[in-house]
């Protein structure tokens, strides 16, 4: 069937600025009938309310053969006390994978825990989980903060080796942010990019960003550089078996991510053909930003969220 990109395109955009009206999504999580209604259209993508849903949940997955990465889920915190509290939540999910010998690593926005009010804050709040953590990976925020979170990962990644970052493919600026943290031996998460940034800042999504993603891809496991290869694209996942024909990174150095929720099934045959897969789980009531960034990395999807919304 036929699509009209640029309509799609339009509509990712649109769902975009949607996700960041910060108006918008304090009305919708304070109306207790629109909140229940669309959250029965979020609730395939999510873990659960809390760390008590969340658990199960991960222990499940891991059951079936997945590592996790879990994430409580929140941005843009812009008062100290509500970042300290968000990293004691981090804390008491640290707490429960190692009690519960779960296999999951940590994600957070640095954002979270502080980096608006103060990249001090945010770097001893950070220091603090991966002194509580195994694996802890950075994810990556709007490009006007991407400096500052280089700057954080950069400060922490000697002390703390299993802590890793994010970096988006689709921002020109990554070619040459690839080759400084390449010289760091962290592991590298991989994204296309969600985020809604100036047209001059950014490749077009499409073949041209894939063939973009494709070449860093190859970097990285050519020099048996550890990464995550997060995209549920297939088109990419078949053109990174390709590659694995004849580049052969030790197998613990690699892995496939994907989000609870979107193609769960192609990550699953992934791991039957014998490769290390990851599924991405969040938890928390701020789950308006994420559901709008779902969609809005695959607008077709809507009509799924339409329809778990009618069930």
């Amino acid at each position: 069937m036929h699509y009209d990109a640029n309509l799609l395109d339009q509509v990712a955009v649109a769902l975009r600025k949607a996700a960041l009206n910060e108006d918008a999504k304090a009305y919708l999580l304070a109306n207790k009938e629109l909140n229940a209604l669309f959250k029965k259209g979020a609730k395939r993508y999510l873990g659960g309310d809390n760390l008590q849903e969340l658990l199960p949940a991960v222990k499940g997955l891991n059951a079936r053969g997945f590592a996790c990465a879990t994430d409580f889920m929140g941005e843009s915190i812009r008062k100290e006390a509500e970042a300290n509290e968000a990293t004691e939540e981090f804390l008491r999910l640290c707490a429960g994978i190692k009690e519960q010998g779960l296999n999951s690593s940590i994600s957070l926005d640095l954002s979270h825990i502080g980096l608006i009010v103060d990249k001090e804050l945010a770097t001893h709040n950070l220091s603090r989980i991966c002194e509580a953590a195994g694996e802890v990976v950075i994810s990556a925020e709007g490009i006007d903060r991407t400096d500052s979170i280089h700057e954080i990962y950069k400060s922490l990644s000697a002390k703390y080796p299993h802590l890793c970052i994010t970096v988006q493919a689709y921002l020109h600026r990554t070619k040459n942010d690839l080759q400084e943290l390449q010289k760091l031996p962290n592991k590298i998460r991989l994204v296309k990019g969600a985020y809604d940034v100036p047209e001059h800042d950014a490749h077009k999504r499409g073949q041209q960003l894939n063939k973009v993603y494709l070449d860093y891809v190859h970097g990285l496991l050519s020099s048996n550089h550890a990464c995550s290869i997060a995209t549920h694209d297939g088109a990419i996942h078949e053109g990174v078996k390709e590659m694995l024909l004849t580049i052969r990174p030790d197998k613990e150095k690699y892995e496939f991510e994907s989000l609870l929720g979107i193609e769960n099934d192609r990550l699953a045959a992934l791991k039957d053909e014998g490769h290390r897969c990851r599924i991405y789980v969040v938890y928390g009531q701020e789950w308006y930003l994420y559901l709008m960034n779902r969609v809005a990395e695959y607008p077709l999807s809507i009509f799924q969220v339409l329809l778990d919304i009618m069930s």
